[in-house]
């Protein structure tokens, strides 16, 4: 059972992809698109394509737990992913994530536009790797 991660942002959302077994976190890339609608319809049909069971959106809490705009923003495009697809959708606390993978990028020595083209892919790929975590 394929499982896919989103980490949506406003120019560039980072999809990563789980082995068939949903066990490990696989393939990813970065949508590269502004408008919401084009952006779920572009997640639903990747998850369609690939087999997906269940996407996995990340839901950018504040660190105290509150939902700030940022949060409104992301439950907004699970709705839309929802409509364009009859896929189970879930939205996933991502706290952190996106620092994580300027960090894991930072330590492998990605710098300026290969960072940029690459950390949403990353943040994804986290996000992945803590829904697995917490479902093995």
């Amino acid at each position: 059972m394929r499982i896919m991660a989103v980490d949506y942002g406003d120019a560039r959302t980072g999809l990563a992809v789980s082995d068939l077994t949903g066990t490990i976190a696989g393939e990813a890339w970065v949508l590269h698109e502004r408008n919401q609608s084009k952006v779920a319809a572009s997640i639903g049909f990747e998850a369609e394509n690939r087999s997906v069971k269940t996407i996995v959106i990340g839901h950018p809490k504040n660190m105290n737990g509150t939902i700030g705009p940022r949060a409104l923003l992301c439950e907004a495009l699970a709705e839309a992913v929802r409509e364009v697809c009859d896929i189970e959708v879930i939205l996933w606390d991502e706290r952190m994530t996106t620092m994580g993978a300027h960090r894991i990028l930072s330590d492998t020595g990605r710098r300026g536009k290969k960072r940029k083209n690459t950390v949403d892919a990353v943040a994804a790929s986290l996000i992945l790797e803590s829904y697995l975590n917490s479902i093995s």
